[in-house]
């Protein structure tokens, strides 16, 4: 998985492509530890990203608790019908900013 980092008036945009999966879990978990210092809002793009792993819906959970406590609105965008699928059945719709 690549992300790509665009910091733009205190709205950071990381676009991920490729999957998000026990491998690459640690990468996303490290880019998000460092964006909630940086940005007010932070959007990632899930266009291009083709599966979420349980490890990814690890780093997505604990994203969403840590932008609550530090008051970071955390979007996510494009999210494909297959990936939105694992959301809904683990009732992540509900956890997450979905657009």
């Amino acid at each position: 998985m690549t992300i790509n980092k665009t910091l733009d008036n205190e709205i950071l945009r990381l676009d991920l492509d490729g999957r998000l999966d026990t491998v690459t879990a640690p990468v996303l978990e490290n880019e998000l530890k460092s964006a909630f210092n940086e940005a007010g809002k932070i959007v990632m793009d899930f266009s291009k990203l083709t599966y979420v792993s349980s490890a990814g819906l690890r780093v997505l959970l604990t994203g969403q608790k840590t932008a609550t406590e530090k008051s970071v609105l955390l979007t996510l965008t494009g999210v494909s019908e297959e990936i939105m699928e694992v959301f809904d059945m683990t009732g992540f719709t509900d956890i997450l900013t979905i657009e």
